[in-house]
């Protein structure tokens, strides 16, 4: 029984101790939900305290009363009229160099003994300074390439050199152009077949006619030497022409040289048909 009596007045004890507790929260709680509360609880602690620090004597140095802070600035403005007034601001000031007086000088006579004196070269020497700085920052810069941008740009072509290298292959080509083989002219080949030796030519066809004709034939020659094609340059009997194609085809030239361009070469030829 003794046991049961002291557990429930431990439990008296501290339920009582808890309403307190308890109590107090819930006015603390209410008090700061409430913002017109909030605002009295503020001003009354505030007046509290200056009440509090005027009766201990104690005041914060921040705070300045009017009248002094008044008093402050007539002794600020009255010490800084005294500097002005026996300060001479004049010396402070950059003294700038005068030109000369010229006496009975025209405007333009004093603009130029102005220009050539030393001190505006000077002023106009920093004036074109500031200029080229402002057109440097002005001015924007080239974009860098990069790497690869920089693989891909051609290499400039010397045209010198590609001249020369010209000259060089006309001089070279032009002697053989320019050669025409004596049999070639004397059979009337006109042409870049002036110039190829012919190795094989069968002797003319022959053919009854009641006219003596000359028919002329274009031909094309291949880089071995062979007759690739040939045509009647003007159109003329069709016979006399079958009869020159056959015979033309037969024939045989020399094949271009290896230094030389593998290309077709043409060529015309006069053919005469003769009375027998």
């Amino acid at each position: 029984m003794k046991r049961e009596k002291k557990r429930a007045g431990g439990k008296r004890l501290l339920f009582l101790i808890a309403l307190p507790i308890v109590a107090a929260g819930f006015f603390l709680w209410g008090l700061y939900s409430i913002p017109a509360l909030q605002i009295h609880l503020k001003r009354g602690l505030h007046v509290l305290t200056e009440e509090a620090g005027k009766m201990l004597g104690l005041k914060r140095s921040e705070e300045v009363p009017p009248e002094e802070k008044r008093i402050r600035e007539e002794v600020i403005l009255k010490k800084m009229e005294e500097a002005g007034a026996q300060q001479d601001w004049r010396s402070l000031a950059p003294e700038y160099p005068r030109p000369k007086k010229i006496e009975g000088a025209t405007d333009e006579a004093r603009l130029k003994a102005l220009r050539d004196s030393p001190e505006f070269k000077d002023l106009e020497r920093e004036y074109r300074g500031y200029l080229r700085k402002k057109e440097d920052q002005l001015l924007p810069e080239p974009p860098v390439p990069s790497i690869t941008e920089g693989s891909k740009i051609p290499p400039l072509r010397d045209r010198g050199a590609e001249k020369v290298l010209e000259k060089l292959l006309l001089a070279k080509e032009k002697p053989a152009q320019e050669k025409a083989l004596e049999e070639n002219l004397r059979l009337g080949i006109k042409g870049p077949l002036t110039a190829r030796k012919i190795l094989e030519r069968p002797p003319p066809p022959q053919v009854k006619v009641k006219v003596e004709v000359e028919i002329e034939m274009t031909l094309w020659v291949l880089p071995n030497g062979m007759v690739n094609r040939v045509i009647p340059t003007i159109k003329g009997d069709a016979e006399l022409e079958r009869v020159a194609t056959q015979y033309l085809r037969q024939w045989r030239f020399a094949p271009l040289p290896g230094d030389q361009a593998q290309v077709e070469q043409w060529g015309t030829i006069p053919i005469k048909f003769k009375l027998q």
